[in-house]
């Protein structure tokens, strides 16, 4: 049923959850992992020239690590793996690395905003890539987040 799952990190603690749920689907169904970071572009442009390269270069070896460790995760578990950092728009991106590369489904994380965050913010990554995914989206919410 799912040949390629992507599961989209962001190198925080909370991947963990997210990783087990999309780890055991892709056992399930033999399923490649696609780990994906995306190093927000927005932040990189809103740097100032000195420190934009470095923050910029910064992010990417975060980037690295994170996919990096969904893959070392996945490989343990006998799944094949690809693993990749892009620059751009985190939902967009998530959205067209899908396409890209015919992913199956999406295994994302929410780290659940408060009724406050959520009114002041403009909306959360998994939030926007279900709203505009054509493609099953598995939204894992973890642990200790208040809704």
């Amino acid at each position: 049923m799912y040949d390629d799952i992507l599961i989209p990190t962001d190198g925080s603690e909370t991947t963990d959850e997210t990783l087990e749920h999309g780890l055991a689907i892709a056992e399930d169904n033999d399923a490649t992992v696609h780990a994906l970071y995306v190093v927000d572009s927005r932040i990189t442009a809103a740097a100032t020239e000195e420190t934009g390269t470095d923050l910029e270069h910064s992010l990417e070896d975060e980037g690295r690590e994170a996919v990096t460790a969904v893959t070392d995760a996945a490989t343990e578990r006998g799944l094949e793996t690809a693993r990749d950092v892009h620059k751009g728009t985190p939902s967009k991106t998530i959205l067209e690395y899908a396409d890209d590369h015919d992913i199956d489904l999406i295994v994302i994380g929410t780290r659940g905003k408060s009724a406050r965050e959520k009114v002041t913010s403009l909306g959360s990554v998994s939030e926007r890539v279900v709203d505009n995914a054509e493609i099953p989206v598995f939204v894992v919410r973890n642990a200790g987040t208040t809704a």
